[in-house]
C-alpha cells in the first residue's frame, strides 16, 4: 500500500499540505494524518477524496511514537511522501519564558521530527520524498525567538545532510523555509512577545507556500525558500556577517518598542 504521512495535519500548513496533496497525488492510496486533535483530523479526513487514516498522536510522548512505529511494523506500507509539519514557537526573552515550553519546542521541532524521519525511511523506496518544515528563522539567530530559531536551524541542517545521504537511494529531501505565513501559528507564538513589525509586511498565504513547496520537492530541490522578500533575506544572511545583521535587527526592535 502506497501512503503519505503528514504530521501536524490538524491545522495550518500541515492541513494545507493534505488538501493540496489530495488533489495532486495519484500513486498514493491512503493518507496517514497525525496530530493531537482527533476531532480536527476527522473533519479533515471527511473532506479528502483519498482514504485517510486518523492517528491522534502526541509526538512529544514516547509511547505515542512507539505506537506509530508498531503500526509501521504491522502494516509495512510503502511511504511515498513524508511531510513533517508538527511544531510550534514561543516568542519572548529566553530567561523569561517557561523552561518546559522551551524544551517542548526542542522535543517537537527537533526530536520528534528526527524520530519520525528515522522510522519512516526504511519504508521508503526510490522516488519517495521527504518534506521537512523549517523556517526562514533558520537563517539567522533570533533574539526573542531564540529556541525556535535554533530548532529550525537544526531542521535545515539535518535535511540538507539527509539529502546527500539518501541521494543514492533515490529519496529526495526538501527543507521548506518560509517567512511569516498566515496561519494560527502566531496565536500561540505571540502570547509573551511580538515579532518585528517589518516581518508582517512579508506575510504570505499558506496555499502559496505549500504549492511552492510541493513543486520544489517534485523537482528535487534541497531547500525551498518562498517569496522574493524571504529569498532576499536568505541572501543577506549568506553575504553579511551575522553579528552585523543582529545589530541592525536590535536597532529596529529598539525603535519599535
Amino acid at each position: 500500500m502506497n501512503i503519505a504521512v503528514i504530521t501536524g495535519a490538524s491545522s495550518g500548513i500541515g492541513k494545507e499540505f493534505a488538501r493540496q496533496m489530495d488533489e495532486g497525488l495519484r500513486r498514493v492510496e491512503e493518507f496517514w494524518l497525525i496530530a493531537r486533535r482527533k476531532d480536527q483530523l476527522e473533519e479533515l479526513a471527511g473532506k479528502l477524496s483519498h482514504r485517510a487514516r486518523v492517528l491522534p498522536l502526541d509526538l512529544t510522548l514516547r509511547e505515542d511514537v512507539k505506537r506509530f512505529h508498531l503500526l509501521l511494523q504491522k502494516e509495512k506500507p510503502q511511504i511515498r511522501l513524508l511531510v513533517n509539519c508538527s511544531g510550534y514557537g514561543i516568542m519572548g526573552n529566553f530567561a523569561g519564558l517557561e523552561l518546559e515550553e522551551q524544551t517542548g519546542m526542542i522535543d517537537l521541532n527537533c526530536r520528534a521530527l528526527t524520530e519520525m524521519t528515522y522510522l519512516c525511511i526504511p519504508y521508503m523506496k526510490r522516488k519517495s520524498r521527504i518534506i521537512q518544515l523549517a523556517s526562514s528563522a533558520a537563517f539567522l539567530p533570533q533574539p526573542g525567538f531564540a529556541v525556535y530559531a535554533a530548532s529550525k536551524s537544526y531542521v535545515l541542517s539535518l535535511s540538507r545532510a539527509l539529502s546527500e545521504e539518501l541521494a543514492g537511494r533515490g529519496i529526495r529531501v526538501t527543507a521548506v523555509c518560509p517567512g511569516p505565513v498566515r496561519t494560527p501559528f502566531f496565536d500561540r507564538a505571540e502570547r509573551d512577545g511580538t515579532t518585528l513589525a517589518i516581518k508582517k509586511y512579508a506575510i504570505v498565504e499558506v496555499d502559496a507556500v505549500v504549492r511552492d513547496a510541493l513543486r520544489a520537492s517534485g523537482r528535487g530541490k534541497t531547500v525551498c525558500v518562498y517569496s522574493p522578500a524571504i529569498r532576499a533575506f536568505h541572501l543577506l544572511c549568506k553575504v553579511f556577517p551575522h553579528g552585523w545583521l543582529l545589530a541592525v535587527v536590535g536597532k529596529i526592535k529598539a525603535k519599535e518598542s
